[in-house]
């Protein structure tokens, strides 16, 4: 995993996910990723893996109209938002509270990566208030 900073889009996995954003008119990527990261947490879950899951719970929490940081690195998502006003149901704001508990869990190789970084752990923890509202 290639990463910059502790923002969500700050690392090559995140962004390489949202370009794929655009080939979706509903939310089957976003609940694929999350999936992905809860099924993975049982064993090992991927850096890279965290890191789209993470992505996707931007993507919830931006069509609740709850932005985190906007960049260049966003951009891709915040367009996809802005075109698909979409209205999450709650089984999948569960399911995105799922994957950030297996992104923070012990089998977590991203959440091992930045143990000791206080300011990822409260972007995280912002972004799971994000995407409840």
């Amino acid at each position: 995993m290639g990463a910059w900073g502790t923002d969500t889009f700050d690392n090559d996995a995140a962004c390489d996910w949202a370009a794929t954003l655009e080939d979706y008119e509903d939310l089957e990527l976003v609940t694929s990723a999350l999936q992905a990261a809860i099924d993975e947490s049982e064993d090992y879950l991927d850096a890279d893996v965290a890191c789209q899951a993470l992505a996707a719970c931007e993507v919830l929490a931006r069509l609740h109209g709850r932005f985190g940081a906007q960049n260049s690195y966003t951009e891709a998502v915040d367009t996809w938002v802005r075109a698909h006003p979409l209205v999450p149901d709650d089984s999948i704001v569960a399911l995105a509270h799922e994957a950030i508990d297996a992104v923070l869990g012990k089998h977590s190789e991203l959440a091992e990566s930045w143990k000791n970084n206080a300011e990822w752990m409260q972007r995280v923890e912002s972004l799971r208030g994000r995407v409840s509202g």
